[in-house]
Order: C-alpha cells, then sequence, then structure tokens
C-alpha cells in the first residue's frame, strides 16, 4: 500500500512510518514543524527515514497546504498530526485551526479525490476524549475535560460524520499516555527522565497518586498498523497498555534506571489533567488482534537508556 502519514516528524508518526517501511509499505510522510517544540528534535526523529527508497517527505501544513495531490494516489491515511498538551486552555484558537480545520481539509481532499470507498482513513484520537477517568471501554460517557480533549474529539466525530456522508472508511483510535524513546520533551517521564539525570529537581503536580495505563511505543505502533488492515469502519478503538501504575510508582522505575534519587517537589494539579486511565482493550483485542506486550519497568528503562545519549 501506498499509505500518507500526517505528523511523521513527531514522537509516534517517525516510528509509525518506520514500521510500515519495514512490512514492504510506501510512505509519504508530512508534517507542518509547528513550533511546538524544537524543529531540530522532529529532524532527528526521522534520521532513520533519510535514506529509504520507499519514504518521501513533504513539509506542508494541513490548514493551507494543497493536499488533493497528496492523497489521490493513496491507499490509506494515518492522521496522527495535531497539537497536543495541556496549553490549549491558553491556545485555544490555535488547538481549534490545527485539530479540527486541519482535519475538515484532510478528509475533504480524501473525499473530493474519488474512489474513497478504497483509501481507509485511520483518526488518531486520544484517551482524554473520555475527561478525567478514563477506565472503561470504547462505549463510556465522551466528557473531555480540556480543551485539547474538546478538539480531538471534534476531530474524530468530524471523520465519522465523514464517513457517514460520503462513505469514507473511517476508523478511530483512542491512544492511552504514549511513552518510550523519541517521547516529546514536553512530556512528564521525559522531563523527570531528563531532570534526574541532570541532577535536577522535579515538579509533581498533583499528589502523584494519579494513575496511568501507559502504552509503550512499540505497543502503539503495532495496534495502529494492525488497525489499516482489520479495524471496522465506523468503529472506535481504545490502544493502551495492561499494566496501571502512579506517577509515584513511575519516578521509582526512573530512579532504580537512573541511579538517582529524585528531588520530588509537589504542586497544584493541573486543571483539565486526567486522574486515572487504563484502557479497556478488549475491543481492540477481538477485532485487530492487539495484544500489548511491553510492561512500565521495561519500557521506561528502555525510555531512559535512549535519553541518557541526550543527557
Amino acid at each position: 500500500m501506498q499509505i500518507l502519514v500526517t505528523g511523521a516528524a513527531g514522537f509516534i508518526g517517525s516510528h509509525v512510518c518506520e514500521r510500515l517501511i519495514a512490512d514492504g509499505h510506501d510512505v509519504i510522510g508530512l508534517d507542518a514543524f509547528i513550533p511546538y517544540y524544537p524543529r531540530e528534535i522532529k529532524e532527528l526523529n526521522l534520521t532513520n527515514l533519510h535514506d529509504e527508497p520507499r519514504f518521501s517527505f513533504v513539509e506542508t501544513d494541513l490548514r493551507d497546504g494543497d493536499l488533493l495531490p497528496l492523497v489521490s494516489d493513496c491507499d490509506a491515511v494515518l492522521h496522527l498530526a495535531a497539537m497536543a498538551g495541556p496549553a490549549s486552555w491558553e491556545q485555544f484558537d490555535h488547538y481549534v485551526s490545527c485539530n479540527i480545520t486541519g482535519t475538515q481539509r484532510l478528509l475533504e481532499a480524501l473525499q473530493t479525490s474519488g474512489e474513497v470507498e478504497r483509501r481507509r482513513f485511520v483518526q488518531i484520537s486520544t484517551s482524554s476524549v473520555y475527561g478525567t477517568i478514563a477506565r472503561g471501554n470504547e462505549d463510556e460517557k465522551l466528557q473531555p475535560a480540556s480543551p485539547y480533549g474538546i478538539t480531538k474529539l471534534a476531530a474524530e466525530q468530524l471523520a465519522f460524520a465523514y464517513h457517514r456522508a460520503f462513505g469514507i472508511p473511517v476508523l478511530a483510535l483512542r491512544y492511552f499516555s504514549i511513552y518510550g524513546p523519541r517521547q516529546r520533551p514536553d512530556m512528564a517521564y521525559n522531563i523527570f527522565i531528563r531532570s534526574l539525570l541532570r541532577n535536577k529537581p522535579i515538579t509533581i503536580f498533583g499528589d502523584g497518586e494519579q494513575s496511568r495505563g501507559n502504552t509503550y511505543i512499540d505497543d502503539c505502533v503495532t495496534g495502529t498498523v494492525l488497525a489499516l488492515t482489520r479495524g471496522k469502519p465506523g468503529e472506535a478503538y481504545n490502544l493502551g497498555g495492561g499494566t496501571p501504575i502512579t506517577l509515584n510508582e513511575a519516578i521509582e522505575i526512573i530512579e532504580e534506571a537512573t541511579s538517582v534519587r529524585a528531588d520530588r517537589r509537589y504542586s497544584g494539579a493541573r486543571t483539565g489533567d486526567q486522574r486515572h486511565t487504563l484502557a479497556d482493550i478488549s475491543k481492540a483485542r477481538a477485532d485487530l488482534g492487539y495484544e500489548p506486550t511491553t510492561g512500565p519497568i521495561e519500557g521506561l528503562r528502555a525510555q531512559v537508556e535512549w535519553q541518557k545519549t541526550f543527557s
């Protein structure tokens, strides 16, 4: 297949591109390098793809770029590009334009390209659509607690609207707390590991007893690739890890892996942060054959080893 991957220079997108190429697919990677974090980090993410003959890269913005030529020859689109993180409270318009308008323009290009029934569209969503507690299956009430979650839910529903109206085979994957090598520098584990390696204090928002069913990057990529061929159009799937741990427990694993005792500074919880998440993956297991294999100890140790090369 020829597959368009948006957000290709990001943490997850770059790993997905590598897996697709290893599986024999041709990949068009798209990224706008919006300065949410330094461009040079994203460019490093693409290092393993530079010499791949099956990979081509396009730098363009979904909000104003010419998308029709990019989707016309594609068999599938993996739409990972989005603005994430807590800045959505302060940058609401930016999150709306990137997460909703960009998605609409991509879907519209796909809709006008012809032969839409053969072009599978995988909308990458998030556990944040469930709100501060995300522990059930895909039928749980959707009540996002932040503008970020709201824009991602809107994008997901927009994609399903195009499925119903125009027959585009759309499915959504709701990611649960992805971590591992190349994790974004603004994410908690990356910050904690970086701080410990540099013998700096860490700030914990809340009491540290918030829990996550974190998903290791390799498991996330496996589930995403499985969804390309096995996912059912019109359906949403949770993709998560199987072992919940608290933030305090994660810090203890990082301490052991770095051989550094953390100087912990506790602060107030951030508005809209999730309290507890654990994906019910029964549906993904049944339909996709998805099964996470990497637990938090092994996964965090792998991320520490990767970050040691940049400390």
